[in-house]
């Protein structure tokens, strides 16, 4: 199965909530392959401590960096748009990880369940 991560999960991670930690081992267990985007990176390392980057740095590069595109940041336009017509929010930086996501055949691992709901794509949590 491909798996793309989460801002949600990253941080998780980088907390060492143990749901992370095992889920994070079970992909790599069961052969899963497990990509990031620059979206998540840069959102998590938004809000990490200056001493903390090096813990992120870390967990990222063993993972494959997927940027899908033009043709996904169109999609998470048009699903921000159609969100925001029904009255709801989907957040740019969720809605470009779902899209990528989607590109590539993905799931989304994340806890943000409510927000990727918003999406069409397959959403895995812990």
């Amino acid at each position: 199965m491909r798996i793309l991560l989460d801002t949600c999960f990253l941080i998780d991670h980088l907390r060492g909530v143990q749901a992370a930690l095992d889920r994070l081992e079970v992909a790599f267990a069961d052969g899963d392959e497990v990509f990031i985007n620059e979206v998540a990176v840069a959102e998590t390392r938004a809000g990490l401590r200056a001493r903390d980057a090096r813990a992120l740095d870390g967990l990222i590069r063993p993972l494959e960096f997927v940027q899908p595109g033009p043709d996904s940041a169109l999609t998470a336009g048009q699903w921000r748009r159609e969100a925001r017509g029904r009255g709801e929010d989907l957040a740019v930086a969720d809605a470009l990880i779902a899209s990528a996501a989607q590109t590539m055949g993905a799931a989304v691992l994340t806890r943000n369940v409510r927000d990727f709901s918003l999406t069409p794509v397959r959403v895995l949590t812990y």
